[in-house]
C-alpha cells in the first residue's frame, strides 16, 4: 500500500475528514473519495465527522451572515436613497392628495351623533404618534385647506414616564402650533390601544390634531370620495 494511502487510511480511522486529510498529506479530496468508497468506519468514528461537519456548517454559516449583514444594509440603504430621489417635488395636486390619505388612514371620519341623531357639528381631528405624519398633515390643513393658525388646536397624550413639559415643548417645536394652543395632557393609553401599544414603542406619546370647522370636515370628506373614485374604490 502507497505510503501516502496507508497515512490517509489511519486519519480516516480516527474521524479526520477529507478536508482534514488533504491539508495534512496533500492527497486531493477525489483520490480519497476513491480510496475510501467502500471503507466501513465505525458507528463513533462516523458520529466525530458528523459532528464536525455539523460544527463546521454552522460555523460556516455564521460566518456568511456575519459578512452578509453589512452588505445587506447596504444595499438596503441604496435603494432607499435611489427611491427618495424618484420624489424629487410636490405640487399641490400631490399635497391634497397626500393629506385625503393621510386623513382617510389616520383622521376621525365617523359622524357624530346623540340620542341616535347626527349632530351638526363634526371637527377635523387626527391622532398619530409620527412627528413627520403629523408635519405633513399640517402642511395639509395650511396650504391646501388654508386654515388659520388660530384655529389649529392640539392635545398630547403621555405616559409615567414621560415628561409632560419636554414632550409639549418637543410638539410645539415640530407643529408650530403656540402653547396657547394645546389643551391639557393626558395620561395614559386609550382602551382600544390596551395590550397593543408597549410605552416604548411611543417616545414621543401621540398628539391629536384639531380644527373645529365642520364645513372642512366635510370638504375632507368629499375629497376623500373623490380619491376612491379616481382609483376605482368600492
Amino acid at each position: 500500500m502507497r505510503r501516502d494511502k496507508q497515512a490517509a487510511l489511519k486519519l480516516r480511522l480516527v474521524g479526520k475528514s477529507y478536508t482534514e486529510i488533504q491539508n495534512a498529506l496533500g492527497v486531493p479530496k477525489s483520490t480519497l473519495s476513491g480510496w475510501f468508497s467502500n471503507l466501513a468506519l465505525s458507528d463513533k468514528v462516523k458520529e466525530r465527522i458528523l459532528l464536525r461537519t455539523q460544527r463546521k456548517s454552522l460555523a460556516g454559516l455564521l460566518k456568511r451572515n456575519r459578512d452578509q449583514t453589512p452588505r445587506a444594509k447596504k444595499r438596503n440603504g441604496n435603494i432607499r436613497r435611489t427611491a427618495a430621489r424618484e420624489i424629487p417635488t410636490m405640487t399641490e395636486s400631490d399635497l391634497r392628495f397626500m393629506g385625503c390619505a393621510l386623513y382617510w388612514a389616520e383622521g376621525y371620519k365617523r359622524l357624530k351623533t346623540k340620542n341616535g341623531r347626527e349632530l351638526t357639528h363634526h371637527p377635523v381631528n387626527l391622532t398619530n404618534s409620527d412627528p413627520a405624519l403629523i408635519q405633513a398633515f399640517l402642511r395639509f390643513l395650511r396650504e391646501i385647506c388654508r386654515v388659520p393658525e388660530e384655529k389649529i388646536r392640539a392635545d398630547i397624550r403621555i405616559y409615567e414616564h414621560h415628561n409632560e413639559t419636554n414632550l409639549l415643548n418637543f410638539w410645539m417645536r415640530v407643529t408650530k402650533i403656540p402653547r396657547k394652543n394645546f389643551g391639557r395632557a393626558y395620561y395614559g393609553v386609550s382602551k382600544s390601544s390596551i395590550g397593543k401599544r408597549p410605552y416604548n414603542r411611543l417616545p414621543y406619546g401621540t398628539i391629536q390634531v384639531r380644527v373645529n370647522d365642520t364645513q372642512l370636515f366635510h370638504r375632507i370628506m368629499g375629497w376623500i370620495e373623490g380619491v376612491k373614485r379616481v382609483i376605482g374604490a368600492n
